[in-house]
């Protein structure tokens, strides 16, 4: 519970009685600046450079306080305090006019940890650290240039990190959590920078001036309960969804049913079948890539209209794929383009952004005529179709000197274009009366892709066990997702990006996919060049691995459900890190372990050939699930053996006999 306290010097505010943040005439807790920003774009991924014009501290005049409401002036406005519900402060700025940068400082201890700010790969405890807060590629061209070069030239590099100053993400969220117990959150839609490097305070800025908030809470799970009340929830899976595995295949009707008729020979759950190339396939110097027309491609997939019906009578779903790009040399561009429905460049054109080596063009989701059209095509060419699912992908690309329809600035509009994305796709869900039936998921997004998309899964990860951009990442990307509020994510199998000798091993995808068993979803990805990587059919050993993991998918079926329904209810994701629980100074740093809902606790393999894993167990009584041997906490080191990925069942958990039995399946 919050309140306002007057002092001696002035107002505190208290949380449970302790001072949190303190405000006295003098102080200089925010700062107002004018500055502009110039953008590079190249493949999505974004150089940023700013000139700053005005800075200006805004020391406190005066100060009012009613029972819960606060209202600070300073010399060119004032920040009006509103404590809601009692654990929530909202805070309002009027005035400040002619400023478009704010500098937050926020109080900070020494020993604090910090979460958020997006879906972050590299990190999971970010204090040290400074993060942009932006939405762009994951990878950007430089380091996917550099990994090339150690790629080509056999260098390896599983353990050393990047710079993190060198990052971007496809999901960026001006949110962060405290291991204070509080949440921080910014009503901006522009650029904003985190710096959690200071001993005594964090700093924010904000290229705008707008509004914020803070929440506090006892736990950690009140806490997020209480930030996705303030910015939404996910709705539950369809329930099919939890049935084993979604397969992928690629280049047609005929190699669809082989990859099936491979898959049930061999004892895999197949619960669905993605075929990303449903719309078309092109083939670039990168790889096999899409025809981005949304339409059935009936010549690569002959009778798939009879194939989906014949498949759904088995209980098995058909997914497939789409994004906000046409592709220049088909239909739908050709018609978007005559009626206007396209991003414009500063010449009235239609903007063409480069992907990897060919261009397209972007909906103007701000049209609405646009935006309608599009929302068409994906209820009668995908939904009515007979599609279960899809990948709605990017999000990230908006330039920021394109021309809207709307009139809006591009820059304040970028990071929200993913959101919008993910509301399109929504509202075809719903005004088709399937919620609940078939689901999309995306890569990109920001604060109100949280009340939008259905589910996350990890971008375009590379296919192998590199700390930065392989398995181990998909880890801290999920958790900092959960800390944003948003509870349902998952992976590619076997990772995406394949290039040159970088290609998927069988140990790779098996490592994979004893992960995702322990994920809400399950769902494989042939990859950039399917033909380097090793695929669910590669050997009888990976065949094995799959089926055997998707039974244990399946068997966590009751499981998994309640934990998405907690997560829809609640705002607490399924997937969680081990400090919500844990007040344990190596449970608010370990980023490549996590919690399973409350009770089960998944620690990946994570190196290339181990076969043991250092396990670091919270203060608990825990059961190993192969060998039923129980453990205490602390750290210890435990036979990890392929098909035996290290996971422990809570032993005082309500459902502890039901999750030992999975391994029985």
């Amino acid at each position: 519970m919050i309140r306002f306290s007057e002092t001696e010097n002035g107002v505190s505010l208290l949380n449970n009685d302790t001072e949190v943040f303190s405000f006295r005439v003098g102080d200089s807790p925010i700062a107002f600046g004018k500055a502009v920003n110039t953008y590079k774009m190249s493949h999505g991924s974004f150089r940023i450079s700013e000139k700053t014009a005005e800075l200006s501290e805004q020391k406190i005049q005066n100060i009012e306080l009613q029972e819960k409401k606060l209202t600070v002036h300073t010399p060119n406005g004032a920040a009006e305090l509103s404590i809601i519900k009692n654990k929530r402060l909202g805070i309002h700025l009027t005035g400040f006019n002619g400023f478009n940068r704010m500098y937050l400082k926020i109080p900070a201890r020494k020993d604090e940890h910090v979460y958020g700010t997006g879906e972050i790969f590299p990190e999971l405890d970010l204090r040290g650290k400074k993060v942009n807060c932006w939405v762009a590629e994951h990878i950007n061209a430089l380091q996917i240039g550099k990994k090339l070069i150690r790629q080509t030239f056999g260098i390896r590099n599983t353990t050393r990190k990047q710079r993190f100053s060198n990052y971007e993400t496809y999901y960026a969220q001006p949110t962060f959590i405290s291991s204070e117990k509080y949440y921080y959150h910014s009503l901006s839609t522009a650029r904003c920078e985190f710096d959690f490097s200071h001993p005594d305070y964090h700093l924010i800025k904000t290229d705008s001036v707008s509004d914020f908030t803070f929440g506090f809470a006892d736990d950690f799970e009140q806490l997020l309960s209480d930030m996705t009340e303030l910015l939404g929830r996910q709705p539950e899976l369809p329930d099919w969804v939890y049935d084993g595995q979604i397969i992928a295949s690629q280049g047609g009707s005929e190699e669809m049913l082989k990859h099936y008729r491979t898959a049930k020979e061999h004892g895999l759950e197949v619960n669905g079948i993605w075929i990303q190339d449903w719309e078309g396939r092109r083939v670039t110097a990168v790889g096999k890539q899409l025809f981005w027309n949304w339409e059935w491609d009936r010549e690569l997939y002959p009778d798939l209209d009879k194939i989906i019906k014949e498949l759904n009578a088995e209980g098995v779903k058909v997914l497939g794929y789409c994004n906000p790009f046409l592709a220049v040399e088909k239909p739908l561009y050709k018609y978007a383009s005559e009626h206007g429905y396209c991003v414009k460049d500063r010449d009235g054109k239609d903007y063409l952004v480069t992907i990897t080596t060919f261009p397209a063009a972007m909906i103007d989701l701000s049209n609405k005529e646009a935006y309608d059209w599009m929302k068409g095509i994906i209820k009668k060419n995908m939904i009515d179709f007979g599609l279960s699912g899809w990948m709605a992908d990017f999000g990230e690309y908006l330039p920021t000197d394109c021309v809207l329809a709307s009139g809006e600035d591009a820059e304040t509009v970028h990071n929200v274009w993913p959101a919008r994305w993910a509301r399109l796709n929504r509202e075809a869900v719903e005004e088709s009366g399937k919620l609940g039936e078939i689901f999309f998921f995306t890569r990109a997004g920001y604060t109100d892709t949280l009340k939008q998309s259905l589910m996350m899964w990890n971008g375009d990860n590379h296919v192998d066990f590199s700390i930065d951009f392989g398995l181990p990442s998909v880890i801290p990307a999920a958790l900092s997702l959960t800390c944003c509020g948003f509870g349902l994510s998952h992976s590619d199998i076997g990772g995406y990006t394949t290039f040159f000798n970088l290609k998927r091993s069988e140990e790779l995808y098996m490592r994979w996919c004893e992960m995702n068993a322990f994920t809400p979803l399950m769902r494989g990805h042939e990859g950039l060049n399917p033909e380097l990587n090793a695929q669910f059919d590669a050997s009888e050993a990976v065949l094995s691995q799959g089926a055997k993991f998707g039974k244990v998918h399946k068997a966590l079926k009751p499981y998994l459900k309640e934990a998405v329904k907690y997560n829809s209810e609640k705002g607490v994701g399924v997937i969680r890190p081990l400090f919500f629980y844990y007040d344990e100074e190596k449970a608010y740093t370990e980023a490549y372990e996590y919690l399973l809902g409350r009770d089960i606790l998944v620690a990946p393999v994570i190196r290339e050939k181990a076969q043991t894993r250092m396990v670091y167990l919270p203060d608990d009584e825990w059961i190993h699930l192969w060998s039923g041997r129980e453990y205490s906490g602390g750290e210890t080191e435990v036979a990890a053996p392929v098909g035996e990925i290290p996971v422990f069942i809570r032993k005082n958990s309500p459902v502890r006999d039901e999750l030992l039995n999975i391994k029985n399946i």
